[in-house]
C-alpha cells in the first residue's frame, strides 16, 4: 500500500521509494493507431524528439512514467524502452487489457484471460527492456466486478513470480477500484481527475483504503493548456477528433463549448502565484488529495519543462481552491 506523502510535492510508493508527486503520461508519444479508420493515438509523433523529452524529464526529478501496452500499437513501450531500459532509479507503469496489430496499428479486441495476461506482460517487458514491470494496470475501466477476480489472481501470480513488483487497476468506478482492496499488491487507481471532475465518491475510496491515485487527463486532454480557441481544431489522426461517447471536452475535433465557459470561469485562479495555466491544473490535484499524482502527456521538451516546473510552485492554496470551487458551482 502508499504510505503517507513525505512532503507537498513528493509521494512515498509502494515500495519505500520517494518520488515527485508528477509523473508523465506517454499516450501521446506512442504515435498513431486506429480501430478500423477512429484514431486512438495523439497524431505523429518524432521519436527522437520523444527520447529527448524523457530525457529532459529525468533531468528535471520525474521518476514515474506511465504507458499501455495498446499506445501506439506498443510503441510507446518501445520508445520508454529506448529512452530509460532498465534503469532502477525510474518507476515505470505500464496496463494491459487492449489488444493491437504492431504492423497495422489496429486494433484488435480487448482481452482479460490469463494466457492473454501472461502474454501481454513479456511483450511488454521486451519493448520496455526490463527485468520486472515495476506497476502493472488492468486497462478495461468498466470490466465486470465478478469476472475481475481472475484477472487480479493472475495478477497476485505474477507478483509472486517476480514478473511485477505492484499491480492496480485503471477504472473510474469507485466500486471497482474498491474490489480488490486488501490483496498484497493492490497499490493504485488510475482514473480521470481534474478540475472540471473532481471524483469525490473515487477520492473517498482511494484515501480511505490508502492507495494511489494516478491522474489521468490531468489537463483535460489539452484544454486546461490554454492552447485551444474555438475555431482551433485537431488533426486528421487525433484521437480528440473522434466521435466517441467519452470524448467530453472536444466535439467534433474543437473545444467544446460548455468547457470553454467552465475554462473562462476559472483561469485567472489557476493562473495565480506565477503559474501558467497548466501547472496551476497541475496544483489543483495536489492541493485536492495528499495521494494524488498527475500523468499529463507530453510530445515535446517545453512540454515537459512546463509541468516539472509546476512542481517548484507547490499546490494552489486553500483560498483559491475555494474560489475554484465557488466558480464552478453555477455550471
Amino acid at each position: 500500500m502508499l504510505t503517507k506523502p513525505a512532503s507537498l510535492t513528493t509521494i512515498t510508493l509502494w515500495n519505500g521509494r520517494e518520488i515527485p508527486r508528477l509523473g508523465m503520461g506517454c499516450w501521446a508519444i506512442g504515435g498513431p493507431f486506429f480501430a478500423s479508420d477512429t484514431p486512438l493515438g495523439w497524431g505523429d509523433v518524432d521519436d527522437d524528439e520523444s527520447v529527448e523529452a524523457i530525457n529532459r524529464a529525468i533531468e528535471l526529478g520525474i521518476r514515474f512514467f506511465d504507458t499501455a501496452s495498446n499506445y501506439g500499437a506498443g510503441h510507446s513501450e518501445e520508445v520508454l524502452g529506448r529512452a530509460i531500459g532498465n534503469r532502477d532509479d525510474i518507476v515505470i507503469a505500464t496496463k494491459f487489457g487492449f489488444a493491437t496489430d504492431p504492423e497495422t496499428k489496429q486494433a484488435t479486441g480487448a482481452f482479460a484471460d490469463e494466457a492473454f495476461i501472461r502474454r501481454s506482460v513479456e511483450t511488454s517487458l521486451r519493448r520496455l527492456k526490463r527485468d520486472r514491470l515495476d506497476l502493472l494496470q488492468f486497462h478495461l475501466n468498466d470490466f465486470p466486478l465478478e469476472q475481475s477476480d481472475a484477472v487480479f489472481d493472475t495478477l497476485e501470480a505474477l507478483r509472486a513470480e517476480g514478473k511485477i513488483d505492484a499491480f492496480g487497476w485503471s477504472t473510474d468506478f469507485p466500486d471497482r477500484a474498491a474490489r480488490h482492496v486488501g490483496r498484497q499488491g493492490y497499490v493504485s487507481i488510475q482514473h480521470t481527475m481534474n478540475v472540471f471532475e473532481p471524483v469525490p465518491e473515487m477520492i473517498s475510496v482511494i484515501e480511505g483504503k490508502g492507495l494511489m491515485s494516478i491522474n489521468r487527463g490531468p489537463l483535460a486532454m489539452g484544454l486546461l493548456t490554454g492552447k485551444f480557441t474555438a475555431d482551433k481544431a485537431v488533426g486528421a489522426k487525433d484521437v480528440r477528433g473522434a466521435a466517441l461517447d467519452w470524448m467530453v471536452y472536444f466535439k467534433d475535433g474543437r473545444m467544446a463549448p460548455e468547457f470553454a465557459a467552465r475554462l473562462d470561469a476559472v483561469r485567472d485562479l489557476l493562473t495565480s502565484g506565477g503559474r501558467t495555466l497548466t501547472q496551476g491544473a497541475l496544483a489543483w490535484l495536489w492541493a485536492r488529495s495528499p495521494r494524488t499524482l498527475p500523468i499529463p502527456g507530453f510530445r515535446t521538451v517545453a512540454q515537459v519543462a512546463e509541468n516539472a516546473g509546476a512542481l517548484e510552485k507547490g499546490p494552489l492554496p486553500a483560498d483559491v481552491m475555494a474560489g475554484i470551487d465557488s466558480a464552478l458551482d453555477r455550471f
